[in-house]
């Protein structure tokens, strides 16, 4: 399944919103290049459709979510990520990556919780690792395959 880069987003701090940036390096088993979320753990890279993020812009009104305002790193066109499967695999130029979460649990809630009365990260988004690095940019193209 291909798929188009809309954004790419970093952070510097855990449990706040990402802010979208020109270019992100991924670091083999490492993850995003100055992310708070790199480390040698399963969730190194998240993933988001911006297919729900519209969705959650027509839901919720007077509320301005920008990419990176759910926590992803990667924003993309063109994938349904729900239909993914843990051990998929992701190439996007150089670089490859692994799913390795659909979802996740949100024990605390974010300031997007608090702002829209709902997170789509739980549902929508996925996790990665990087099993190889590369260069990452907006308007880039990348492509999903089943593991």
């Amino acid at each position: 399944m291909k798929f188009k880069i809309e954004s790419v987003n970093i952070s510097k701090k855990k449990g706040v919103q990402k802010h979208a940036v020109e270019t992100i390096e991924l670091v083999e088993n490492l993850g995003v290049k100055g992310d708070a979320h790199s480390g040698k753990w399963h969730r190194q890279v998240s993933f988001l459709a911006g297919e729900a993020v519209d969705a959650m812009k027509k839901k919720v009104e007077n509320i301005e979510l920008f990419p990176g305002a759910f926590g992803e790193n990667i924003v993309t066109r063109g994938i349904n990520w729900t239909r993914v499967e843990v051990g998929g695999k992701i190439i996007i130029n150089e670089a490859e990556l692994e799913v390795t979460q659909l979802g996740k649990v949100c024990h605390d809630r974010c300031a997007i919780y608090y702002a829209a009365g709902d997170c789509i990260m739980p549902t929508q988004g996925i996790f990665a690792r990087v099993l190889k690095g590369g260069t990452i940019r907006a308007e880039d193209s990348g492509y999903y395959r089943f593991g």
